[in-house]
């Protein structure tokens, strides 16, 4: 019979939320670590995107279904446009790719003793994952999506 590897346990809960976006054919990412995830963070993340855009250009941003993706209140910048996913459709999203890299390889078996360390773990790690153009493309590529020319 096998057995778990030990790790650390922590019952006490503060949470941040890294709120991020990759352009697989760039390399280009950005984020923000926000303390909540609701419509005023995403509106602020989106506008995070718009501004590295590149200049002329247009993006499309993929989305899950949660509720602050869709909200009303949502302020979308013009040079965005948002394509919502089918429900329960990870695999879609080139995120959840990295979501699961940063998990397995920068925010795992660890506990932090406050805010400001959750802050700078979660800031360290997208900038680890950023900071390497290659890796991005890597990562958030999906052969099965094909550019459309008009």
């Amino acid at each position: 019979r096998g057995s778990r590897p030990p790790a650390p346990r922590d019952t006490r809960y503060q949470w941040a939320y890294l709120f991020g976006a990759a352009c697989p054919a760039r390399g280009a990412t950005a984020a923000l670590v926000m303390p909540r995830a609701d419509t005023h963070g995403m509106s602020a993340h989106l506008a995070e995107i718009a501004r590295t855009v590149a200049p002329e250009a247009h993006a499309v941003v993929v989305l899950d279904g949660a509720g602050w993706h869709a909200a009303k209140a949502l302020v979308v910048p013009e040079n965005l446009t948002l394509v919502p996913l089918p429900p329960y459709a990870p695999e879609l999203n080139p995120i959840e790719t990295v979501r699961a890299y940063l998990r397995a390889n920068r925010l795992a078996i660890s506990t932090m003793d406050t805010r400001d360390d959750i802050l700078t773990r979660c800031c360290e790690a997208w900038n680890f994952f950023a900071g390497d153009p290659d890796r991005v493309r890597s990562i958030t590529n999906r052969e099965y999506a094909k550019a459309v020319r008009r």
